[in-house]
C-alpha cells in the first residue's frame, strides 16, 4: 500500500485550491480512518476558501459531505471496524465535557468541531475523524448520492422531523435549489401537502417531479396569501438565502406555524411582533445533526427514495467543481470522486 495520498488543500485565506500529495496521516485514540470515495461540495466550503470561519488554521483541506470506507481503526474508536461503510458530514465531533456536552446536546457543543474547518475534511483520498462523528450508510446508497445526505440531506430532513407538522399538514419549501431540492422530496414522503416556493416558472416542473403538490411563483404573485387559500402553512421550511423571501412568507403562515430558517445569510428578516403574536407564530433556525441522525436521514432516504440530484467530478478538479457549484448554476449538488 502507498504511504501517500492526494489531498485539495487551500494553503491561506482568499487562496487557490492546490492539489498536494501528503503522508497517509494514521488515527489516534477514538479516531478513525476513511478511505473517500465521494465528498459533496457545500456552500459553506467558501467560509474556509475565503477566511470568513473563524480559527481556521491553513492550509486546511475542506469538505464536510463525506462518504468512504474505514480502512484503520484507532485505540477505542468503537463501534467501527475496518470494512465499514461510513460517512461524517458537517458535526464532527464534540468535546463531551462542555455544559451542552453534559446534557446531552452535542450537536451545540461549545467546542465542537467540523471536517475541513477545525481539522482536514474529504477533499482527499483519506480522512482522519473522530469515532462519534461517524456515521454508518446503507449498501443501497451510492456514494456519491449519499455525500450531500450528510449536510443538505440531514438538514432539510431533520428540521422537517422536528416541526410541529403533521401529515395532511400544509408544508412550503422556499427555494428549489441545493437544499430545498431535498426538503420537498422529505416533505412530500412524510405525508405533508408540500408546496414549493421558488422564482420563475420554469422551476414549476422540476418542483413537481420532486414530489411537489403545488408550485407559487414568487415573481407572479403574493406568496402569503397563496398559502393563506391553502388554509396557511404550518411550516415554512427557508432553504434560500434571501432575508426578503422569508419575510414575504411570515403572514401565509397558519395559526400556531412557524418559519424554520436553514439558510445562512447575515441579513435580518424583517418581522412585526403583531404578525407574530397575533397568530402565534414563531421564526426558529435549525443547524443539521448527530451522526445517528445521519443515519436516520439516510435510512430514510433508501427507504423512500429520495436522492440527491448530483453533478459529478473527479477530485483534482475541485477547484471547478466548486466554481460551479457557486455559480448557483449547478442541479443542484456538486460531488468530488476519488476514484476509490
Amino acid at each position: 500500500m502507498s504511504t501517500q495520498m492526494r489531498a485539495v488543500e487551500v494553503p491561506a485565506a482568499g487562496g487557490d485550491f492546490e492539489l498536494v500529495t501528503r503522508d497517509i496521516p494514521e488515527p489516534g485514540r477514538d479516531e478513525v480512518r476513511i478511505r473517500v470515495q465521494a465528498c459533496g461540495i457545500c456552500h459553506s466550503d467558501a467560509l474556509v476558501k475565503f477566511g470568513h470561519w473563524p480559527g481556521v488554521v491553513y492550509p486546511r483541506v475542506p469538505g464536510h459531505e463525506i462518504v468512504g470506507v474505514v480502512d484503520a481503526v484507532g485505540p477505542d474508536a468503537k463501534p467501527w471496524k475496518v470494512g465499514a461503510r461510513v460517512g461524517v458530514g458537517w458535526f464532527g465531533g464534540c468535546c463531551f465535557h462542555c455544559d451542552r456536552c453534559r446534557r446531552g446536546d452535542l450537536l451545540h457543543c461549545t467546542n465542537g468541531q467540523i471536517p475541513g474547518m477545525t481539522y482536514d475534511g474529504g477533499y482527499a483520498d483519506y480522512l482522519i475523524a473522530p469515532a462519534i462523528a461517524v456515521a454508518s450508510v446503507p449498501d443501497d446508497l451510492a456514494s456519491a448520492e449519499a455525500a450531500p445526505l450528510l449536510c443538505a440531506g440531514i438538514t432539510t430532513f431533520n428540521a422537517l422531523r422536528h416541526s410541529g407538522a403533521k401529515a395532511g399538514d400544509v408544508v412550503a419549501v422556499l427555494g428549489v435549489g441545493g437544499l430545498g431540492h431535498l426538503g420537498v422530496q422529505f416533505a412530500a414522503k412524510m405525508g405533508f401537502h408540500t408546496v414549493a416556493i421558488a422564482r420563475g416558472a420554469d422551476k414549476a416542473q422540476p418542483a413537481r417531479d420532486l414530489g411537489a403538490h403545488r408550485y407559487i411563483d414568487s415573481t407572479r404573485g403574493d406568496v402569503a396569501k397563496e398559502l393563506q387559500a391553502l388554509g396557511g402553512a404550518k411550516v415554512v421550511l427557508a432553504t434560500v438565502t434571501n432575508a426578503p423571501a422569508m419575510a414575504a412568507t411570515i403572514d401565509g403562515i397558519a395559526t400556531g406555524g412557524e418559519l424554520i430558517v436553514l439558510g445562512a445569510t447575515a441579513e435580518p428578516i424583517a418581522v412585526t411582533p403583531i404578525q407574530l403574536i397575533g397568530a402565534s407564530r414563531t421564526v426558529r433556525g435549525w443547524p443539521s445533526g448527530i451522526a445517528t441522525d445521519s443515519e436516520d436521514t439516510m435510512r430514510f432516504s433508501a427507504l423512500q427514495g429520495v436522492r440527491p440530484q448530483i453533478e459529478r467530478f473527479p477530485l483534482e478538479r475541485a477547484a471547478e467543481a466548486f466554481e460551479r457549484m457557486m455559480s448557483g448554476n449547478a442541479r443542484f449538488r456538486v460531488v468530488l470522486e476519488t476514484g476509490a
